[in-house]
């Protein structure tokens, strides 16, 4: 079933994992929140949530989240950041939550990009962090690659990027090699995935936008070689944190919350 599985739908199988289940709402945590919609240019709607920071306001992140679940799952990782003096967007992928469609990596490259138009039209006058974990990682590099190359406005102020693989084709063939099942298949599947979109290739081309790269080294499902492999391939102004918790569990420690934000409200090349 596995192989039959991976067969019809390529990889993309390892990447997503959405449904459709409210783990908690914003307010569930004190915090202010408003619902917002996107519309994607091939006509999916999806659903994130805006919230807003403590005043006075110092920029927004756009949270992009990992493969499992769904944004409701995810908000802990940044419900932080508001009483910083931070607003978080954090949009669904399609499939996800209450986004409409069928995710796709090509869908997902999509979504991300038009809730950073969204930005762009609604929040431009404040300096605009990017921050993705783990598959949010993939399509943080892959969207600030391609906005800086073609000079889109706003700049992103910073991009962090923490538990992010090197590419997805790497990642792809180095999990079905994992397992006996799928280990002779490891080749021909992971040859389904574009590689237009390997992170180490593109990670470069943030620059000059200073770029923080976190990666754990008891990360079990993505481990440490694919940080310290973007963190080789970018170009300064770059920064590489090492933590010590398990996968996506960064903001769980004070000491990295601080670390980032040194990161982010530090003067450094004029930005």
């Amino acid at each position: 079933m596995l192989c039959s599985t991976l067969f019809l739908g390529g990889c993309s199988g390892l990447f997503f994992f959405p449904d459709q289940v409210t783990y908690v709402t914003p307010d569930r945590l004190n915090l202010e929140y408003e619902d917002v919609w996107l519309d994607t240019r091939d006509g999916e709607r999806l659903h994130a949530w805006l919230l807003p920071g403590k005043p006075p306001v110092k920029g927004t992140v756009y949270f992009l989240h990992g493969n499992a679940q769904n944004i409701s799952a995810h908000i802990l990782n940044v419900a932080w950041l508001p009483a910083e003096g931070y607003n978080v967007f954090l949009p669904d992928y399609r499939g996800y939550g209450r986004s409409s469609g069928k995710p796709d990596l090509a869908g997902a490259l999509h979504d991300v990009e038009i809730g950073m138009r969204w930005l762009a039209e609604h929040h431009a006058e404040e300096p605009i962090i990017l921050l993705g974990q783990s598959l949010g990682g993939g399509l943080a590099i892959a969207l600030a690659s391609e906005w800086t190359q073609r000079q889109e406005q706003p700049e992103f102020h910073r991009v962090i990027v923490d538990g992010t693989f090197a590419g997805f084709r790497a990642i792809a063939r180095e999990k079905l090699g994992e397992f006996w099942l799928t280990w002779a298949f490891q080749i021909p599947l992971s040859w389904t995935i574009p590689n237009d979109y390997e992170g180490i290739d593109h990670i470069a081309n943030i620059s000059p936008v200073p770029i923080m790269v976190i990666h754990s080294t008891r990360d079990p499902i993505i481990p440490y070689h694919h940080g310290v492999k973007l963190a080789t391939a970018a170009r300064d102004p770059r920064q590489f944190l090492t933590t010590d918790t398990p996968h996506a569990a960064t903001f769980v420690l004070p000491a990295y919350r601080q670390a980032v934000l040194e990161f982010i409200e530090r003067e450094q090349e004029g930005k």
